[in-house]
């Protein structure tokens, strides 16, 4: 399976799509709780109860009660019960783009990058033993009860509270793994060109911009540039672009009564029509019922 296994897993059509999810998942009986699939989403299994088995990057790896494994963006991934009696294990599923802040800076995805990376060798499993005395636990604990109440300002308390988890997984791999991260992966080229890229794109979004343009001010071809964008993002340019737009979309359509053809043309889309088919896209509901929706929420 691939990403579509994922995307067939979200929240109902017409329901708004946060950037995060958490549930408890169970199983009862030796079977496959979850098959072999990948998505974008960063994702962390905490075990409540019973033994499973999960397969990531062709490796087995059996975790118990306690145990936690950390699960890369674009790795395949599967879930086997192996326990008669109920397996249980929390499920936190995150965007990368909620560990920056208002805008893309090197400086922070050096640190995020490695997690969008399979190939990222930093520790994914820990066991019950390499929890205790931490914080992980209570925050888990605390991500799935404020997700499942979505009392006011959940939204805040939940990408607060990951991006803490983050930060644990961080300095855990950095006291483990001197010298890991995506410094070590990329090339001093990549960096400067990723930082050109989110400047351009963070200054130039609402404008008529594409690939071939940010290629030439990166001084490459737009075939290399499009194979090393796509191949450190896990996205198209294109991709990313729009998902800055809609992004800045969903601002104007909290803040203001502004029609759905002038929010388009001011964040850079040629039409409505392409820029509420992104929004259904990225965000799994139209922009007017997003709109609608938070509207009355909020009364």
């Amino acid at each position: 399976m691939t990403e579509a296994y994922f995307e067939s897993n979200r929240s109902p059509l017409g329901s708004i799509q946060y950037p995060y999810e958490c549930m408890i998942h169970t199983s009862v009986g030796s079977r496959w709780v979850v098959g072999a699939h990948w998505h974008t989403y960063i994702e962390i299994l905490y075990f409540l109860s019973g033994q499973a088995k999960v397969f990531l990057g062709g490796e087995c790896h059996i975790l118990s009660k306690g145990d936690l494994i950390l699960i890369h963006s674009h790795e395949t991934h599967s879930i086997y019960s192996t326990d008669v009696e109920e397996v249980a294990y929390v499920v936190i599923k995150f965007d990368p783009e909620i560990l920056y802040s208002t805008s893309r800076t090197i400086f922070e995805s050096k640190y995020v990058l490695p997690f969008t990376m399979a190939k990222s060798t930093n520790q994914r499993v820990f066991t019950e033993q390499d929890l205790i005395d931490t914080p992980i636990p209570s925050l888990v604990t605390e991500i799935h009860e404020e997700f499942s109440s979505q009392n006011y300002g959940f939204e805040l308390a939940v990408r607060t509270l990951i991006c803490r988890v983050f930060l644990w997984f961080l300095r855990r791999s950095q006291d483990t793994q001197p010298n890991w991260d995506i410094a070590h992966s990329l090339k001093e080229m990549d960096f400067q060109m990723l930082q050109k890229v989110f400047e351009y794109i963070d200054d130039h979004y609402m404008e008529d911009i594409n690939a071939e343009t940010a290629a030439r001010m990166c001084n490459l071809s737009y075939s290399y540039f499009s194979r090393k964008f796509k191949a450190i993002m896990g996205k198209t340019f294109t991709n990313y672009l729009n998902y800055i737009r809609i992004t800045e979309a969903e601002k104007l359509l909290l803040t203001t009564d502004t029609s759905m053809t002038e929010i388009a043309l001011e964040v850079g889309f040629s039409n409505s029509s392409y820029f509420i088919q992104q929004f259904k896209q990225f965000k799994n509901i139209a922009p007017n019922q997003f709109r609608k929706k938070i509207s009355q929420e909020n009364t």
